[in-house]
């Protein structure tokens, strides 16, 4: 929707007016021996000595402090498939957000895809240049594919935040939900209701960081073995999740349970539905603008109630996360992120809300604190070390 010229100026377009983003230098050229220096010939010495030596590339050029934004505009926001140009104003303003809070330089990259193979051989064509690759807004379930095989391919850590960045702020808020009930999260069924990117991501963390009953609802009911149709990372979901085996729709997953995650769509949980929970309920409703359901709709057994908006308690943020992790894996040179790293970054978030600030509406820290990105950023460097992802060890 463009604006309306007769209208008083919109702020949000006049902000997006010329992009967010531009390219300075770190250099002055302040007469012929600095330009001799900084191009030709000077230049073609750096250039000689990474040809002998790749790993230098890391010293000489702005690869350990760059990544790349890939995107084909496929999955937008609330938005949808709408395509590389409209994906750019959310890629500049990821870009904004690495360098604001993680002092990252990024680099949006929008790319029309005619197919997978395509697509992936033009990110991993690009990679050399970058110190790690955050690919964003692409639909399930290609991004799997496309994250897995760039992994596979590349020596440079490829990160889908719509995958891992919101699972490492929902492991946080869990982690806090943990400490605050003082159930353990191995003794909470946690119901997932959207099986999608996030869903899917969300789901592998929580088992993979210790939960033992994790069930996954979408479009039609309960995901689980016996059900018709099911393949990729679907059926992976359902043979993973599930250890009851229940079958039927998002009534029967929620009777009894103690946390429900929502990454689907707006009202998809009534409050009638939230009664069927145990007392002292957690309910992550993470739809964005409009939540799965209102804090205020949710019945007496919820205790714990986020969001992933600004305007109420406990918003469960992706900003919180991929600005410290990119901090942190660049400063290592890391080669690969791992799920240890995804989950001692949810660590590390969690700990930021101390046992005298931790309440029902105080599971997550802001994402202005100042400490979020050198907590999340000093984990990450430590869990790469330790993982053996590490080429150089960072700063303590």
């Amino acid at each position: 929707m463009t604006p309306d010229s007769s209208a008083m100026p919109d702020p949000v377009f006049t902000l997006h007016e010329g992009g967010k983003l531009e390219i300075r230098s770190t250099v002055a050229l302040t007469g012929p021996e600095s330009l001799a220096q900084a191009y030709t010939p000077g230049v073609g010495r750096v250039s000689a000595a990474v040809a002998e030596d790749r790993d230098l590339v890391w010293d000489y050029t702005a690869k350990g402090s760059t990544v790349a934004i890939v995107s084909d505009g496929s999955a937008v926001l609330g938005l949808g498939d709408v395509g590389p140009e409209a994906a750019l104003p959310v890629m500049e303003g990821k870009a904004v957000l690495l360098k604001e809070f993680g002092g990252v330089n990024a680099v949006p990259l929008v790319m029309h895809r005619r197919d997978i193979d395509s697509f992936i051989d033009a990110v991993a064509s690009l990679a050399p240049g970058y110190g790690a690759i955050l690919l964003e807004d692409i639909a399930a379930p290609d991004c799997f594919e496309i994250e897995r095989r760039l992994r596979d391919a590349l020596d440079i850590p490829v990160f889908h935040d719509d995958q891992h960045g919101t699972a490492a702020v929902v492991l946080a808020g869990m982690f806090s939900v943990e400490r605050l009930t003082g159930r353990p999260l191995a003794d909470t069924r946690v119901v997932m209701l959207g099986s999608g990117a996030a869903g899917s991501a969300c789901a592998h963390l929580l088992l993979e960081a210790g939960a033992q009953d994790v069930v996954c609802v979408d479009r039609e009911g309960i995901v689980h073995t016996g059900r018709k149709g099911l393949s990729g990372p679907k059926a992976d979901l359902a043979a993973t999740t599930n250890r009851a085996g229940l079958t039927g729709g998002l009534d029967v997953a929620l009777t009894g349970s103690h946390a429900v995650i929502g990454v689907s769509g707006p009202g998809l949980l009534p409050p009638d539905l939230l009664a069927l929970m145990s007392d002292d309920a957690a309910v992550f409703a993470l739809a964005n603008p409009i939540p799965e359901v209102l804090p205020s709709e949710v019945p007496g057994n919820v205790r714990i109630v986020a969001t992933g908006r600004s305007d109420f308690p406990n918003q469960i943020n992706n900003v919180l996360a991929f600005p410290g992790i990119c901090r942190g894996l660049l400063d290592v040179r890391a080669s690969a992120v791992t799920d240890d790293v995804i989950i001692e970054t949810a660590r590390a978030i969690s700990s930021l809300v101390g046992e005298a600030d931790l309440a029902e509406g105080a599971i997550i820290p802001s994402a202005f604190d100042p400490r979020v990105v050198p907590a999340v950023s000093k984990a990450v460097r430590r869990v790469a070390t330790a993982s053996g992802v590490a080429r150089v060890k960072g700063k303590a």
